[in-house]
């Protein structure tokens, strides 16, 4: 079964054609900068042994474009891996809020096109994107089914206690205001992962997914039992460009007192705060390099950044009564040794305890970084959403 996996954001569309249940991929990439100055594809793909890199520079205004060019190079003469665009059997998107109404895997119907859009408020800067994507791959790809995987829906095994507020009843009832969760599919990929390393399935596993967004999950038993983010993706960590937890009566001072209107308010709290409103800068490879050169508020924000993980680790060591592995994971989590180090150092209370040299250069396979000496594992694992999304896709319609 060929499965073609879109993972599509706002000005972006990852992509991967996998071959299944071989896990083969036979191309992947990225369009990147839909909609502004320098926008591009790229295609990569392995014809004959050889590997193939493509880069594609061209206007892209939306994401059809995008995606029309991606199915060009999928069917190109020369470096195309399929001949038409039909032999795409099944193509599985990235949504990342599904509510209650959706705790598994999905094949995409107009109705469930239709709830996926009512959901648009509870995911703004996400949803809508993941829905044009569909409707786009509906119209390139016409014979193949549609599957949408959801964010949230691994956290689904949440209980009642982790993912209820102390707000009156009818708001949940009514309205379905809860703790949902996202990163869900990154999760789910990077625990399975540990388990099979670690070769048990009875484990008691917090997984930290460091990217641009950010989010960690309590992870008993192969089941999520908490996680950080809740009724959208900007609670819980600091992030490249969100706040993360913060006191309400923030958002009331700055309405009432400083004359912010509630649209200002979501724009900064979600685009203008995190590390970028701590130092300038949202990619962290620019906030070490202000460290480098002495800056005190670069090295303040990667503390609070440590900080806030920190805590985290701790309140899921006490929701699970234990802890058998840490796991790092995500652009972040896999390649900042900085992050790892604050992350772990001053935590042996906890059993956790880092190697430095081991923190040095993790391998792109499952690497331990934990001393000998440590009674925590502690693992960084590359995440892999595309082929997550693949396998369910797979495990729906494969058998």
């Amino acid at each position: 079964m060929n499965v073609f996996v879109i993972n599509s954001g706002s000005s972006s569309i990852k992509y991967q054609l996998i071959k299944m249940p071989e896990e083969q991929v036979i191309c992947s990439g990225i369009v990147d900068r839909i909609g502004q100055e320098g926008a591009r594809v790229e295609y990569k793909a392995t014809l004959s042994g050889n590997e193939i890199k493509e880069i594609k520079l061209m206007p892209i205004p939306d994401h059809s474009v995008g995606l029309q060019a991606v199915a060009e190079f999928l069917t190109e003469s020369q470096i195309g891996v399929i001949n038409n665009p039909d032999e795409v059997e099944v193509v599985g998107h990235r949504v990342v809020h599904g509510g209650e109404k959706f705790a598994s895997t999905q094949l995409i119907s107009e109705e469930a096109k239709q709830k996926i859009k009512e959901l648009f408020p509870l995911a703004p800067l996400h949803n809508p994107a993941n829905y044009l994507g569909i409707e786009v791959a509906e119209k390139i790809f016409k014979k193949a089914r549609q599957v949408a995987v959801f964010d949230t829906a691994f956290h689904q095994t949440q209980p009642e206690v982790a993912y209820r507020m102390a707000i009156p009843n009818e708001f949940y009832e009514k309205h379905g205001i809860r703790n949902y969760g996202f990163h869900g599919t990154s999760h789910k990929y990077v625990s399975e992962r540990a388990a099979e390393y670690l070769g048990k399935a009875d484990l008691k596993l917090i997984t930290v997914h460091l990217g641009n967004g950010c989010s960690m999950a309590a992870i008993q038993e192969g089941n999520c039992v908490d996680t950080s983010m809740g009724l959208g993706p900007m609670n819980g960590l600091i992030m490249g460009t969100r706040a993360g937890d913060i006191d309400q009566s923030v958002i009331f001072h700055l309405v009432n007192q400083l004359g912010y209107s509630l649209d200002e308010v979501n724009t900064i709290l979600n685009k203008k705060s995190g590390m970028l409103g701590l130092t300038g800068f949202s990619d962290m490879r620019d906030i070490q390099q202000q460290i480098e050169k002495g800056n005190p508020e670069a090295k303040l924000a990667y503390q609070l950044y440590a900080y806030r993980i920190k805590k985290y680790i701790g309140s899921f060591v006490a929701a699970m009564n234990g802890l058998d592995a840490v796991i790092f994971t995500g652009g972040v989590g896999e390649n900042d040794r900085m992050t790892r180090q604050l992350v772990c150092e001053e935590m042996n209370f906890l059993g956790i305890q880092i190697d430095q040299t081991k923190n040095e250069s993790p391998k792109q396979t499952v690497q331990e970084i934990q001393s000998d000496d440590s009674n925590v594992k502690l693992l960084v694992i590359p995440t892999n959403e595309e082929l997550e999304i693949a396998k369910q896709c797979f495990g729906l319609l494969g058998n």
